[in-house]
């Protein structure tokens, strides 16, 4: 039986109360200050105060806790808006808003089944928005801005992450590398590429992901238009 069917045991008010609920707050606290090398059932049963033993009484395996920490975030993740532009858009925002407060969903997102009511809820609400748009087009529609949120995202926070690691800013990172760029650029051997660098739009995290998502929107309304 999957953990999202599978009762709790009965709770016990002492040494501490325990439940689910509980233990999946305690974990997602632990994930966002110190990522997911932080979490495991003997970290969480610390930060509650417990035994780790009790924890096996509600969750399994770490998998299982794991799943149920994507399922909480996606509490977050709830699309909404008028026709299915603005629900599609409102999907990869909403996705992306709750990356970037919690960091570790993008080593999580897409790469497993996601079952959890939470995570059912945001589908039906996507489905649900996209009004009189034949399934045929729906299904690969919201695979397609699906894809091109977790691409995006984990982009971000990988990026993100170099920067902290190196101590660099983009100013600092321009000002080492810089001087390497026009030298290879002035050889000629890459002058497409050079272009786009020199004359190119420089665009922020915010504006690049989001032409890029109306990119991606304009074709799926070209789609559904013909």
């Amino acid at each position: 039986m999957l953990v999202w069917e599978r009762p709790e045991p009965p709770d016990r008010p002492t040494p501490a109360p325990l439940s689910r609920e509980r233990i999946v707050r305690a974990a997602v606290r632990l994930a966002d200050a110190d990522g997911l090398d932080a979490v495991s059932l003997r970290k969480v049963a610390g930060a509650l105060d417990v035994g780790p033993m009790r924890l096996y009484g509600y969750i399994a395996t770490k998998e299982e806790l794991l799943d149920l920490m994507v399922d909480a975030v996606h509490a977050e993740i709830r699309p909404t808006g008028d026709g299915w532009r603005e629900v599609l858009r409102s999907l990869a925002e909403t996705t992306r808003r709750a990356a970037h407060r919690h960091e570790w969903l993008a080593d999580l997102i897409g790469g497993r089944p996601q079952l959890g009511p939470n995570t059912l809820a945001s589908g039906e609400a996507v489905a649900a928005g996209m009004g009189g748009v034949d399934l045929g087009t729906v299904v690969p529609a919201i695979a397609a801005v699906n894809a091109y949120v977790i691409g995006a995202v984990r982009r971000e926070i990988t990026e993100r992450r170099a920067e902290r690691a190196s101590g660099m800013d983009q100013r600092q990172w321009q000002a080492t590398f810089g001087p390497y760029l026009r030298r290879t650029f002035a050889t000629g051997r890459f002058p497409a590429l050079a272009a786009v660098v020199h004359d190119g739009p420089h665009l922020d995290a915010d504006r690049t992901f989001r032409a890029g998502l109306d990119f991606l929107l304009d074709g799926i309304g070209a789609r559904i238009a013909g």
